[in-house]
């Protein structure tokens, strides 16, 4: 039997099937993005539904964020809100701490109250505890830099003598104790960002060489599921602090050691990590203008296969599908999943308008 002749392609023949080929890959990802980003808004709209019934704390929390996705003014009112409360609570501090002894109370007064639901509270409790006025300080911090980024901070009146209170607290030996590293990571890398950009102190080299020696090469794999999850949240929050919480992308080259990270460990991640981590890891790269990245999209892949056909949102690792439990995991999902490119800051609110 003769064999048939190879075949031979001509010049246009193979342009032709290089470029049917090419676009045969284009729809395929074109797909997968909008498979995505319906997904993103099919999650968005059960959220958009509930919102007024949710806590004030929840509302602020995915107001601030879908307008830094967005920059849809229907989201303004809750912002607004949320500074008037802001700007509240902020003025009562500065009123408080003119009275001797109030940073140690109120300190006190948050490790009792803090919660003790699971052994990881438990131990943050404990931890707290131990170092003074920090629990007053770190609230105060977050209140400050949440004024800043809504530029509330030049008009409240007495908040100079509050940053210099915060500059007198010894944060280098809060922020770089292995201890403190080792069950609050995350806090951590937010605090040394919000210090910086208030510009109280940068200690941001002195608390990234202190995470890295918490954790040298070669430890991670040796970590539980628990310590796992707390470096890999103090990775992202590293990036996310930095991106002024979705505000701005940050430098891939500033922040290659951890993006290095998840690729070294993006087995284990993909399959030890509760989607609110695997949300922020994927966020850590689209922040980085890496949106191209494969574990990008395996990510995106899961979030979507995570989500409950009953309820339309992920739920919790429990099997949880409570609105106001699953806010955080559910709207770090829309972002992923509905990455627009660019970000809008603020908003910017006036002290006059609240």
């Amino acid at each position: 039997m003769r064999r048939a002749p190879p075949l031979r392609w001509s010049g246009p023949c193979l342009l032709f099937l290089l470029l049917l080929l090419a676009g045969c890959a284009s729809l395929a990802t074109e797909g997968a993005e909008e498979r995505h980003a319906r997904a993103g808004l099919a999650i968005q709209a059960v959220y958009e539904e509930a919102l007024p019934t949710l806590p004030a704390d929840k509302q602020r929390h995915y107001a601030q964020r879908l307008y830094r996705l967005t920059g849809d003014a229907r989201y303004l009112p809750l912002n607004r809100a949320y500074g008037e409360r802001l700007l509240g609570w902020l003025e009562r501090d500065i009123t408080g701490l003119a009275t001797p002894g109030y940073a140690e109370r109120r300190s006190e007064e948050m490790v009792a109250a803090y919660p003790r639901g699971s052994r990881k509270d438990r131990a943050r409790q404990r931890m707290l505890g131990e170092w003074g006025e920090i629990p007053f300080a770190r609230r105060l911090l977050f209140r400050l830099a949440q004024a800043e980024y809504h530029g509330l901070l030049p008009s409240l009146e007495g908040h100079e003598g509050v940053l210099a209170y915060l500059a007198g607290v010894d944060w280098e030996a809060f922020l770089t104790d292995p201890g403190v590293l080792g069950i609050y990571a995350a806090q951590v890398a937010n605090q040394v960002h919000f210090l910086h950009q208030l510009g109280v102190v940068d200690l941001r080299q002195e608390v990234v060489a202190a995470f890295r020696q918490r954790y040298p090469p070669g430890s991670v794999a040796m970590l539980d599921r628990g310590e796992f999850h707390n470096w890999l949240y103090g990775l992202t929050h590293f990036v996310i602090a930095a991106s002024r919480y979705y505000q701005q992308e940050v430098s891939a080259e500033e922040f290659a050691w951890v993006l290095a990270e998840f690729e070294r460990e993006e087995e284990r991640i993909l399959a030890m990590a509760t989607e609110d981590i695997l949300a922020e890891v994927a966020l850590s790269f689209l922040l980085a203008g890496r949106e191209g990245h494969p574990l990008v999209a395996r990510i995106r892949d899961m979030l979507v296969e995570a989500v409950d056909p009953a309820t339309g949102i992920i739920p919790s690792a429990e099997g949880g599908t409570d609105l106001a439990r699953g806010e955080h995991r559910n709207v770090l999902a829309i972002i992923v999943l509905r990455w627009p490119g660019r970000l809008y800051p603020g908003p910017a609110l006036s002290a006059d308008g609240l």
